[in-house]
């Protein structure tokens, strides 16, 4: 009886996102001693740091190579980033406004001696749907919103350079703008894509941890 798995028992990475780094070629590391390991037959020894043979893994599961960015293009200016945020609020927070003000849904209304929140909610959560949508659809077809595209930088995986997949482009527009659509827009946006300028050595934002991604410039 044969051992191997039945066809469609596992779901297969996909290979045709043009960003995804090569594998390595056919026939090991190209080390002079062949499939032999040096150091008499033995393995080598693990890193300094326990990482594993692999290297240290920057979130904790042993499995990234020493160098995930190794293959990959520069990482992103985190200044041109956080003008590239800045237009796709604009773009995005333009279409709101013309929906919500088409539906009547004001940010406030203040009538003498009360004031209703329950439209500020509506326009919040009206914001926070559009803003993940535009974010995950975007990011998912090849990892650039607009703002990404014009200043030639895209969202990629940490591990393998890879356009990120559904979940995780929705995982990281989530952080990104549901906080930023219900309580603290300003704070959070600078706390948020802030955290890139200060992040070594991957330069990630909160949102870009949370999804494990990088942002990298698409330059030539």
């Amino acid at each position: 009886m044969s051992s191997e798995p039945p066809p469609g028992s596992g779901q297969q990475p996909p290979e045709d996102d043009r960003f995804r780094k090569p594998p390595p070629p056919a026939g090991g590391s190209g080390s002079p001693y062949g499939d032999q390991p040096p150091y008499g037959g033995q393995p080598p020894p693990p890193p300094p740091g326990g990482g594993g043979p692999y290297g240290g893994d920057p979130y904790g599961g042993g499995g990234y190579p020493s160098d995930p960015l190794a293959g990959m293009p520069p990482l992103a200016d985190s200044g041109k980033r956080t003008i590239a945020r800045i237009l796709d609020m604009i773009l995005v927070g333009v279409f709101v406004w013309l929906l919500t003000w088409g539906f009547g849904v004001t940010e406030l209304d203040v009538d003498t001696d009360k004031v209703e929140y329950g439209k500020s909610l509506g326009q919040s959560a009206i914001a926070a749907v559009l803003y993940i949508a535009y974010d995950t659809v975007m990011t998912v077809r090849d990892g650039q919103t607009l703002g990404k595209r014009l200043f030639k930088m895209r969202v990629a995986n940490l591990d393998n350079g890879a356009t990120p997949s559904v979940q995780s482009s929705l995982i990281r527009a989530s952080v990104l703008w549901i906080p930023f659509a219900f309580c603290c827009a300003c704070i959070w946006t600078a706390i948020c894509g802030g955290w890139s300028y200060f992040d070594r050595p991957y330069k990630q934002g909160l949102h870009d941890k949370a999804a494990k991604t990088v942002v990298v410039s698409t330059a030539s």
